[in-house]
């Protein structure tokens, strides 16, 4: 996984990896030459006593290693450009995808999941890519041009590498095979470490009134607990490793000591040579050791990659269409003919057999028990998901054959949980439509019954809005909700259970304002209280993802029990009727 999404995402990147692998390679060169002149200086300069061997070969190295430390440089430059920008390329790829998902894929997944996914598990990959540049590039070369070197120096001596190196490769081997499960724990453990906050930091408020600090400070010590513990056992690992390859290193280079002096006292080997070989010892065990380092993290940015993967790799079950309807008559008429909807894996549908049209200028009420499958009936026309059976129309084309962006001209929907944006009042009621005037917002946020509390801000129009509109009340953020709606104009008009949070009386005078303000359009209202839908030209009774009833309210109360239920359990006989 981690190779292909390499592969994929740095393409693009060709000709700087080449430049930057050319770079690491000019300054590996020079790093391996270095060892052989200092040799020669002290073979043919200082134990000669040629003064003049010794400053030609010093400047020589000095030259060698300026051009060392501009090759590398230049790598690291490049090395982090490429690897800064392959970290922004596979963000916004996540990204892109996520923005795509219908609400099944988000519930998956879960927003918590996703938010790791797209910056720590990115930001790991990005690591690691920066480390492969600016190390795991020269280590090999530097490995093996080490091991030719020592070979061309003294190839007696140099069978020392024959136990070297297979050691350290077993070593390191074995750490990484059992480092890479505990990665793939850390990382899920830290989505539940930021599921956990997130709940907790949304959910203040209701902590607060049930008195749940004690219980929820539990719940975040054990998902810290378990993160810290799987991030110890990997620590360990980790800090088994590097002892591990010191003592195979130096043991290594007290051989080579032992045996060279021996070579040289035989007059086989001269001490430049040694000192040489030393080097380049030192020289295959830091590459070695770079290498080390690149396996630590390599697991770990695998986990990080298949997690990225498997986000790129789903795709929506709402897809675009391959010929998307770009016009409509405009007319508004919505249609379910036989709509069912089922969960993937569940054992019965939320909807079923659901037929229902909605016409414009006339108002369609849906209602029905906790469960009925009230808001996943709204879902389906602007496509949160798509209906698993059956077909839903607006103006007699199915709207999965419909293009997205008209679909949201066409389509208002105010949900049941109203959010909005950080930014400003202005901004958010804009959302749908950017070019409204501010006079066209007074006029929604009039209809609303939201005008009198923003003309009571300083800024007005201009005041700030939390994210999520936290420093609004419930009642507010629902009527910045319908007038952003209402800003936008569309033919069809669904209303979420978008005046639960309004008192009766602001509830009355904002059905009556939008009644005006909509009598051309279709309006589908999704409602638990009676009395918000009880003058509507058409209610649809749900029950258990069927529709058992549907006419007016004097209909319903007459041959429908379902509804006459619903009715009694919030008013008495006398205002039923």
């Amino acid at each position: 996984m981690l190779i292909r999404l390499l592969r994929t995402h740095l393409r693009p990147y060709k000709r700087t990896i080449a430049l930057l692998v050319l770079l690491q390679l000019l300054q590996t060169s020079a790093t391996l030459y270095l060892p052989t002149l200092n040799a020669d200086i002290i073979d043919d300069g200082v134990v000669e006593g040629d003064t003049g061997t010794v400053l030609r070969l010093g400047a020589v190295m000095l030259a060698i290693s300026l051009a060392q430390v501009v090759c590398s440089i230049g790598a690291v430059f490049y090395g982090a450009r490429t690897a800064a920008a392959l970290g922004r390329d596979v963000r916004a790829a996540v990204f892109d995808r996520v923005q795509s998902f219908s609400a099944r894929e988000v519930g998956r997944f879960g927003a918590p999941s996703l938010i790791t996914r797209t910056t720590n598990d990115v930001q790991q990959v990005q690591t690691l890519v920066l480390m492969a540049f600016t190390l795991m590039v020269s280590a090999p070369i530097m490995c093996v041009g080490g091991i030719v070197m020592a070979l061309w120096l003294d190839v007696t001596l140099s069978s020392v590498l024959l136990a070297v190196v297979p050691v350290l490769g077993i070593s390191v081997t074995v750490i990484v095979i059992l480092m890479r499960p505990l990665f793939r724990t850390m990382q899920e453990r830290l989505d539940t470490v930021n599921r956990v906050l997130r709940e907790q930091i949304t959910g203040n408020r209701v902590i607060r009134a049930f008195v749940k600090d004690a219980y929820e400070r539990e719940r975040f010590r054990a998902a810290n607990t378990g993160l810290t513990d799987v991030s110890l056992a990997t620590g360990r690992l980790m800090a088994l490793m590097f002892p591990t390859v010191l003592t195979v290193v130096n043991v290594s280079s007290v051989a080579v000591v032992w045996f060279g002096a021996h070579r040289i006292d035989s007059g086989e080997l001269e001490i430049g040579a040694l000192t040489a070989f030393l080097a380049y010892l030192m020289q295959i065990v830091m590459a070695v050791m770079m290498a080390t380092f690149m396996f630590m993290m390599v697991p770990r940015a695998e986990v990080c990659a298949e997690r990225i993967e498997e986000v790129l790799g789903t795709s929506s079950s709402v897809a675009p269409p391959v010929e998307p309807v770009r016009e409509l008559d405009r007319h508004g008429q919505l249609e379910l003919r036989d709509v069912e909807f089922r969960y993937p894996g569940a054992e019965e549908p939320v909807l079923r057999g659901v037929s229902l049209t909605a016409r414009p200028g006339e108002t369609t009420a849906v209602i029905g028990s906790t469960g009925s499958g009230k808001s996943t009936l709204l879902g389906l026309v602007p496509r949160l998901f798509d209906a698993t059976g059956g077909t839903v129309l607006v103006d007699g084309a199915d709207v999965r054959s419909l293009d997205p962006a008209l679909t949201a001209r066409t389509v208002g929907l105010v949900p049941q949980k109203p959010y909005l944006f950080s930014g400003t009042i202005a901004t958010n009621l804009r959302y749908g439509r950017p070019d409204a005037t501010d006079e066209e917002l007074w006029r929604a946020l009039e209809v609303a019954q939201a005008a009198d509390f923003v003309r009571e801000l300083d800024a007005g129009l201009d005041a700030p809005i939390a994210q999520g509109g936290t420093n609004v009340s419930g009642g507010q953020r629902q009527r910045l909700a319908i007038a952003r709606t209402l800003v936008q104009r569309p033919e069809i008009y669904l209303f979420d259970d978008s005046f639960s949070a309004l008192d009766y009386a602001t509830d009355a005078a904002l059905r009556a304002a939008l009644s005006a303000e909509t009598s051309d359009a279709t309006v589908v209202i999704v409602a638990q209280r009676v009395a918000t839908i009880r003058d509507a030209d058409r209610i649809v009774v749900l029950d258990e993802g069927r529709v058992v009833g549907t006419g007016t309210h004097e209909e319903l109360m007459a041959h429908d029990d379902t509804y006459r239920e619903i009715v009694l359990s919030q008013l008495t006989e006398a205002e039923a009727v």
